[in-house]
């Protein structure tokens, strides 16, 4: 006789006459639902472009938390009136499909298991999915060509092999995780583009432009050295490349230039030669258009930090990308410019027991050629309590030294124990998960001088920080920062994980059945869990209930958990025999 976890993976499972949902009608936790209970809706049948799902697992993820505030005013809601036209939270989900309408028939079968990459685009507009697109806080709907036939094709994974429901639905922040150490910044010259190069009067420095300076539909150049200037014109010799002279100018002169050359969007391409004032590069920075790379090539510091938009290197892939010269183009490429942590070295975590942090210190644990020496800092004590008894196992496993870190309650700074577990030298590399831009800044002052900051947490655009950009081109530091995720880097999850290099599950802080959606949420926003927040919309009658609180609760799931309460497939499908009522 099969358990009913065979019967609830068989393509037979039983599919209701109507679900629970829960719509989001406006602004706040308390719109999500009404009167704090979800609804029920008709299960219809699909068209012949749409699917049936049932949701089985959806993860609740802090970047919500600006569409709940927000409301229908939210950039991904386009001004609509919720209250009309409802949308539901949910964007990490996993799903299976039930019914196939007739047009998808050869592509997609009852009973098959999805991952939903909620990153959708169509015709070049953001329609996310637990956004634009209504969520996984429901437990049957339908998707058609608004998640199907999108910009990109289709925005679901097919899933094969063992991978639990939780997994598959942290499959996506941890493809967020995965996609901060892949290299989004551009790299070279932009084909077509707008490059500007910025010389200092006087300076007879040789240099070259062995590639790249092909690349530009336009040249600006200003105060550049003789030498250079003609080779730049001798490009233009040889193709249709507009050069524009604008010298003597000052930093109160950049934006207008910028408005007239680019029209206010600004330089696809920024070249600064022998940078010497801190504010000068400062303000042409400001310049650089979306994907933009700012060139810094010298041999001597600037006489202070700079002052960068740390919002726009998450959000905008700003690359600032430099080398001592004299060959200005030795500083683009993926050789000289990583974007993975440093094999053997030193990391530090800042924001590192929350439920993302984590997952970045897990990342580096079980990364094959990762850092030897992880610094995990936070701030609060139950979730780096949690974060050591969790991963400093791990870590010894590994023959790596974890190092949970609190600097409120430490006798030392965070710069005085990495200085003292690095020989003065600093971090390798430094995470930074925190939304806060002058912990971003303090953060950058542990780096080794070719460090590299990872800005993982994201600050609006035109949020500024003090950086030592001269490290950039004397010691080949890094800035990067990433938002969202790929397709692509969700499948290198799922393959990863299937391959037992990752083990998504041990982000799972928190469980919980349909009725605990809002609760979840609220959790979710006020950080009760150091783990993700993980709803199991088939499941009724479950509270949302603390993984390390299950013994108390649900013995007979609790007694499949891990090493360390640690969710495993083995307790989800406990859960599911135990709890599921079709």
């Amino acid at each position: 006789m099969s358990s009913k976890f065979d019967r609830y993976q068989s393509s037979e499972a039983p599919i209701p006459d109507e679900t629970w949902a829960w719509n989001m009608y406006g602004a706040g936790v308390e719109s999500i639902g009404r009167d704090g209970k979800p609804e029920r809706e008709p299960v219809t049948e699909p068209e012949a472009n749409q699917l049936l799902v049932r949701v089985d697992a959806v993860g609740m993820c802090y970047s919500d938390v600006k569409l709940i505030k927000q409301g229908g005013s939210h950039p991904k809601l386009y001004n609509r009136d919720l209250a009309k036209n409802p949308t539901r939270l949910g964007h990490e989900a996993t799903h299976t499909v039930m019914k196939v309408g007739e047009a998808l028939r050869g592509q997609f079968h009852p009973g098959q298991r999805l991952a939903l990459q909620p990153d959708i685009y169509q015709d070049g507009r953001s329609t996310a999915y637990g956004y634009t697109v209504p969520g996984g806080l429901i437990q049957f709907h339908l998707i058609g060509p608004e998640v199907l036939d999108a910009d990109a094709g289709s925005y679901v994974i097919p899933l094969e092999g063992d991978i639990g429901y939780a997994e598959a639905a942290l499959t996506e922040p941890w493809a967020c995780v995965e996609a901060a150490y892949t290299q989004r910044r551009r790299l070279s010259p932009k084909s077509h583009g707008t490059m500007w190069i910025v010389g200092q009067p006087g300076d007879d420095t040789p240099y070259a432009f062995s590639s790249g300076l092909e690349a530009p539909a336009t040249v600006v150049v200003t105060d550049v050295s003789p030498a250079l200037l003609q080779r730049v014109q001798e490009e233009a010799a040889t193709r249709a490349l507009d050069v524009v002279e604008r010298n003597g100018l000052t930093p109160d002169d950049y934006q207008e230039l910028s408005a007239e050359l680019t029209d206010g969007q600004g330089f696809d391409d920024i070249v600064v030669l022998h940078p010497r004032s801190a504010e000068m590069v400062g303000e042409a920075a400001k310049l650089i258009a979306r994907r933009g790379t700012f060139n810094l090539v010298g041999r001597e510091p600037l006489d202070d930090r700079v002052q960068i938009d740390v919002g726009r290197i998450h959000y905008d892939y700003t690359a600032y990308v430099g080398n001592p010269g004299p060959d200005i183009a030795a500083s683009y490429g993926e050789e000289r410019n990583r974007c993975e942590l440093r094999a053997g070295g030193t990391a530090v975590f800042v924001g590192a027991a929350g439920p993302m942090g984590q997952m970045h210190v897990q990342r580096a644990i079980e990364l094959a050629e990762g850092p030897n020496v992880l610094i995990a800092s936070d701030v609060d004590p139950e979730r780096l309590a949690v974060l050591q008894e969790s991963f400093v196992p791990l870590a010894e496993e590994r023959g790596k030294r974890l190092i949970p870190f609190n600097p409120a309650e430490a006798e030392e700074s965070l710069y005085e124990l990495v200085m003292r577990e690095t020989g003065e030298r600093g971090a390798d590399d430094v995470i930074v998960s925190v939304p806060v831009a002058p912990l971003m800044a303090s953060s950058a002052e542990v780096m080794a001088p070719d460090g590299m900051l990872v800005l993982f947490a994201g600050v609006p655009n035109g949020t500024m920080a003090p950086l030592e950009m001269s490290n950039v081109y004397l010691h080949n530091a890094q800035y990067t920062g990433t938002s969202g995720s790929t397709l692509d880097d969700q499948r290198m999850v799922i393959r990863k994980t299937l391959a037992g290099e990752l083990s998504p599950s041990r982000s799972v802080g928190a469980i919980g059945g349909i009725e605990a959606a809002q609760d979840s949420v609220r959790a979710m926003m006020e950080g009760d869990y150091a783990g993700k927040v993980v709803v199991f919309p088939q499941i009724t009658g479950v509270p949302l209930t603390g993984v390390s609180e299950l013994k108390e609760t649900m013995p007979e799931v609790a007694e499949h958990l891990g090493s360390g309460d640690v969710w495993t497939y083995e307790a989800e499908r406990a859960l599911i025999e135990e709890y599921w009522n079709p």
